[in-house]
């Protein structure tokens, strides 16, 4: 018998519950009735599918609060920015609720053919394969589109927050939606190669790390499914000579701190020219020490804990290597005494090549500063990772920053004078080992849909 998944508050390390995991019958029940309730909803209109989804977005904001504290008590997202995950949710749902049908109206193709047109059809059980950092957004993400386009879903979410993966379950089924086709799957993670290959799945969606995602992507390779891959990001963050330094530093916190730092679109590494490295340096740091650490469930909290233990000890052991190998501490970059997964906002700079904090993803309130001579140097860079999956440039030229944006950083999304975040109405996801195919707007919606010629003579 396989062990529970247990849900630990990483705040105090105290157990919170322990959830038997489903048995292979429990799983086989989950996906026939995803089947079903696939062939039933794939014939329902949008007008049907999108008064669903209205509902599921007013029932998010109803469990607001109580969703939040989940999250805090699960996975330590300081309970602020835990509404404030629920209400991005809740967004998506309706605007996919109001924009499905026309993102996938059929498309008129003009051929000798008295009619010929592209037509968008479900594909059935999409199996989700979620992580833990973004509990509800990450779901919610996925199954919006999902469902508008007729498919139905099954989910199996990462161990540690199992409670939110009912609490999402919950929210579609008191929404309405017919009975199996959202469903969550407790299982751990040596169950995914078996749910991949199981015949009712007809396309895989991964959110994660990129080791998850190259074992998912070999093991659904192997049966020919479709994939789409959202994985690890070391996103740079261009400061260039003429930005405005107390905007881009204001911005550059927020978007390293998100989270507690764990987000795989947070900025990671700040590649600074050297002209304006001191002053940047400065006010970051400054922004970087006045950071509110604490306990999650606390409205004021803007640093919460890392949501395991062991999450903290690989981040301790990125900084420490990256000061052996020539990197110097401007602020934090100690383990703190006492409970709980925390550690400190903390900054790097004379950061390069064959650092940890270079070199890796660093996945939680840790800031890596880069300086360059200039523009070029800071492209270059930028582009050297294996990450692709955001950029921002900073700079009072709007112009320098569309070319560099458009033209030459190696990335899925890029900002200027802004950072990196998802919006339903854009496309979102990487390239390189930051994964392939796209989130969110028309993009994003096609990606699990037959897109189906129909040609009549």
């Amino acid at each position: 018998m396989s062990a529970p998944l247990r849900s630990v508050n990483p705040a105090t390390g105290e157990t919170i519950r322990e959830y038997p995991q489903a048995d292979d019958r429990q799983v086989a029940a989950l996906l026939q009735g995803a089947q079903r309730a696939f062939d039933e909803w794939r014939t329902t209109g949008f007008a049907e599918r999108g008064s669903l989804m209205r509902r599921a977005a007013a029932r998010l904001r109803e469990r607001q609060k109580d969703d939040a504290v989940l999250m805090a008590a699960e996975m330590g997202k300081p309970v602020a920015q835990g509404k404030g995950e629920v209400e991005k949710c809740a967004w998506v749902c309706d605007w996919f609720a109001e924009n499905a049908e026309r993102l996938l109206a059929p498309e008129e193709v003009e051929t000798e053919a008295s009619h010929s047109f592209v037509a968008f059809a479900p594909l059935g059980v999409i199996l989700a394969v979620m992580p833990w950092n973004f509990p509800f957004w990450q779901v919610v993400r996925f199954a919006a589109p999902a469902f508008m386009a007729g498919n139905s879903g099954l989910l199996k979410h990462a161990g540690n927050v199992s409670g939110c993966a009912l609490a999402v379950e919950a929210v579609f089924r008191e929404a309405g939606f017919p009975e199996g086709l959202f469903r969550a799957a407790l299982v751990d993670t040596s169950r995914v190669a078996g749910l991949v290959a199981a015949p009712a799945v007809r396309a895989v969606t991964l959110t994660g790390s990129t080791g998850a995602g190259r074992a998912v992507a070999a093991r659904a390779g192997d049966v020919l499914k479709k994939t789409v891959m959202e994985l690890g990001g070391s996103d740079p963050y261009l400061v260039l000579e003429d930005a405005d330094l107390e905007a881009a530093a204001e911005t550059c916190v927020a978007s390293r701190l998100i989270n507690s730092g764990q987000s795989c679109i947070a900025a990671k590494r700040f590649i600074v020219v050297e002209k304006v490295r001191p002053r940047f340096e400065e006010l970051f740091v400054a922004r970087m020490k006045a950071a509110r650490v604490g306990d999650p469930l606390d409205e004021a909290t803007e640093v919460g804990p890392l949501a395991r233990h062991d999450l903290r000890d690989d981040l301790h052991r990125q900084v420490t290597q990256s000061v052996q190998r020539g990197a110097r501490l401007l602020l934090g970059g100690s383990v703190p005494p006492g409970k709980g997964a925390f550690y400190p906002p903390t900054v790097l700079t004379g950061v390069g090549k064959g650092m940890p904090a270079f070199d890796e993803e660093l996945f939680g309130p840790v800031a890596a500063i880069v300086g360059v001579p200039d523009e070029a140097a800071a492209v270059r860079a930028a582009n050297d990772s294996p990450f692709g999956l955001g950029a921002a440039v900073f700079t009072r030229d709007a112009a320098r920053g569309e070319r560099l944006a458009a033209q030459s950083l190696e990335a899925g999304s890029c900002f200027i004078n802004s950072q990196v975040k998802s919006d339903p109405r854009l496309p979102f996801g990487g390239i390189k080992e930051s994964g392939y195919g796209r989130e969110l707007s028309s993009f994003g919606i096609r990606e699990f849909v037959n897109v189906k010629t129909v040609y009549v003579k």
